[in-house]
C-alpha cells in the first residue's frame, strides 16, 4: 500500500539555485544560461558549494571524467573591483573560469582564467583558461563535497522536513 501512497505526493517544483539575496537578477541570468552550457557538455553543476577554506563557489561543476571547474560569476565591473575572493578557487578546481554578461569589459578580466559570456538563455566559452591539476587527495574531498550536497539538495527537495542534512 506504499506506493498508492507515493503517487498522491505532490511532486515538487525543481527548484532554482540557492537564493541567498546576494545575487543580483543579472548574476542570477548569467547563472542560468551558464548551467545551461556546462549540462550540454555533460557537466553536474552545484551552485552555491561551501568548499572546504570556507569559500562559496558561485557554480560547480563536475565532468564525467571527474574534472571539476569553478565558475565566477560577475555581474558588473564593481562585483569584480571589490571581490578577490576567486583566488582561492585555483586550490579547490582544475579550471577558474568567470562567466559575465556579453555587454561586460572582458578585458579586465585576468587573462589565465577562463572566460564565458552568458546570459538567461544560454552561455559560450570564449576562452578556456588555464588548466591544472587537484591533487588526488584535495579531488577526493571535492568530489564527495560534491555529492553530498547535490544529494542533501535532493532529500530536501522530496522532504523539505528532512532533518540532518548540514553544509547545503
Amino acid at each position: 500500500m506504499i506506493a498508492p501512497m507515493i503517487a498522491m505526493l505532490p511532486t515538487p517544483a525543481l527548484p532554482a539555485p540557492p537564493v541567498d539575496g546576494r545575487q543580483s537578477e543579472r548574476a542570477l541570468a548569467i547563472a542560468r544560461g551558464v548551467t545551461r552550457l556546462l549540462a550540454a557538455l555533460d557537466f553536474a553543476v552545484v551552485p552555491e558549494l561551501q568548499l572546504p577554506s570556507g569559500r562559496r563557489a558561485d557554480l560547480t561543476a563536475l565532468g564525467r571524467d571527474g574534472r571539476l571547474w569553478i565558475v565566477e560569476i560577475k555581474s558588473s565591473v564593481e562585483d569584480f573591483r571589490a571581490d578577490r575572493k576567486w583566488t582561492d578557487y585555483r586550490a579547490h578546481a582544475d579550471r577558474v573560469l568567470f562567466a559575465v554578461a556579453p555587454d561586460f569589459p572582458a578585458a579586465i578580466l585576468p587573462g589565465d582564467a577562463g572566460l564565458i559570456l552568458a546570459d538567461a538563455h544560454g552561455a559560450e566559452i570564449v576562452r578556456e583558461g588555464q588548466a591544472g591539476s587537484l591533487h588526488a587527495a584535495t579531488r577526493k574531498v571535492m568530489m564527495l563535497r560534491f555529492a553530498r550536497v547535490a544529494a542533501g539538495r535532493m532529500t530536501l527537495l522530496v522532504d523539505p522536513g528532512a532533518i540532518g542534512i548540514t553544509g547545503l
